[in-house]
């Protein structure tokens, strides 16, 4: 017999498992810095660290307009 080749579940849907909820790198350095949502615009290490990912990582865009920050478009 011919040995067979190629995937032989080409064509066939993943099977679907449970939706693992991520966190983003934002959200760890808040839990890291402890604060809370009415203390982000006040925190300067918040502010420091945003200035220096804010255009490699998520930053919710309300706090960047809040802090006056302009985002380098990759498009």
């Amino acid at each position: 017999m011919a040995k067979r080749r190629g995937n032989p579940n080409w064509g066939k849907p993943e099977p679907i498992g449970p939706v693992v909820p991520t966190i983003t790198e934002f959200e760890q350095v808040v839990k890291e810095f402890k604060l809370l949502p009415d203390q982000y615009i006040r925190s300067t290490r918040l502010r420091e660290w945003a200035r220096k990912n804010k255009n490699s990582k998520y930053i919710p865009e309300s706090l960047l307009e809040a802090w006056g920050f302009e985002i380098e478009s990759m498009l």
